[in-house]
């Protein structure tokens, strides 16, 4: 058995001094994905800071409008507040296709975020993984990666993030507001996390000792319009096998606001800007929405097993605006 230390923690402040000091400790809330780790020897801390005492716990209104939701708000609680249901529909049905209900009464919103990938190989301390051991290879690029990334890959890494959630705030363009040692920042969720490149082992930008406070989601009419479509082996407590997160405006049969990402497909929740500019001013018909997926996928690289990948979410995309906008053809 692997010993650690274990550190409760008041206030924000005392969190980020505590780990600040523990060069291999980590933070703990829900625990539903590190106490995992923990178990398969994936994840080794030698200190838990836990911040579940820390007042993160409430969604309140921004004052220009828009939502501050608590790092340590339960996705349970999330997907079920009125304001999310009304305003951002898109989150609440993300979070709602996560997991179990046991499982959503747990995770935190800050957890969510920060779970790292399900990649078998990753999650097997017996196998090679660039991830989990630099330099020790991806025997995924060869052996099983049906499941793994189609856009934004490295010969060094494929995984996916698994998060439903981080898909409908990058599709919201939300911001994670983190405090460390240096002070308070801001970060862009569709900045948080990083691709692979040479260095698969860093997920995120976050500085160690940096925890997240809360994630700001702006005031955004197009929300109202939003839905979110997951695609998976079986009909729940699942992952993903390629998601849509989209948020679309159309009025007299043209495009005039759109906001599209996409889950299961990249290493980091897959913002599909090239696929929204594609969008703007068009006819809100199907054909064009194929044609707008079309131009996000057209950077895809798939690997022997899963090209399927490309056409899911072509047609996830589509079938999801058509049914946002009511349009046929």
């Amino acid at each position: 058995m692997r010993t650690f230390g274990y550190a409760p923690a008041d206030d924000v402040a005392s969190a980020v001094s505590l780990l600040a000091t523990a060069p291999g400790g980590t933070y703990l809330a829900g625990g539903t994905n590190l106490v995992d780790l923990m178990k398969l020897g994936v994840a080794t801390p030698d200190v838990l800071v836990d911040i579940n005492r820390l007042p993160l716990h409430e969604v309140t209104r921004l004052p220009g409008g828009g939502l501050r939701i608590g790092a340590g708000v339960r996705n349970s609680e999330l997907a079920a507040h009125p304001e999310v249901r009304r305003s951002y529909p898109v989150l609440s049905q993300a979070l709602l296709a996560g997991a179990s209900g046991q499982l959503r009464n747990m995770a935190t919103t800050g957890g969510n975020l920060l779970q790292r990938t399900r990649c078998r190989y990753f999650m097997d301390a017996t196998k090679p993984c660039n991830k989990r051991a630099p330099g020790s290879g991806c025997p995924a690029r060869t052996g099983d990666h049906r499941n793994l990334a189609v856009l934004g890959a490295s010969e060094h890494c494929v995984a996916t993030h698994p998060s439903d959630m981080a898909v409908a705030l990058a599709a919201l363009g939300a911001t994670v507001r983190v405090a460390g040692p240096d002070g308070e920042r801001d970060i862009p969720v569709t900045e948080l996390h990083r691709l692979p490149g040479d260095t698969p082992q860093v997920d995120t930008v976050l500085r160690h000792g940096e925890l997240i406070t809360s994630v700001d989601l702006p005031e955004l009419e197009v929300a109202r319009v939003s839905a979110y479509r997951k695609a998976r082996d079986r009909a729940s407590y699942a992952f993903a096998v390629g998601s849509v997160a989209a948020a679309v405006h159309a009025e007299d049969g043209v495009v005039h606001d759109v906001r599209l990402a996409f889950g299961a497909v990249a290493h980091r929740p897959w913002r599909a800007y090239a696929a929204e500019q594609a969008l703007l001013g068009r006819p809100a018909t199907r054909d064009s929405f194929l044609a707008a997926a079309d131009a996000e996928l057209a950077a895809a690289e798939p690997l022997r097993d899963n090209a399927f990948k490309v056409t899911l979410i072509r047609n996830l995309v589509a079938a999801t605006l058509a049914r946002l906008t009511g349009a046929g053809r």
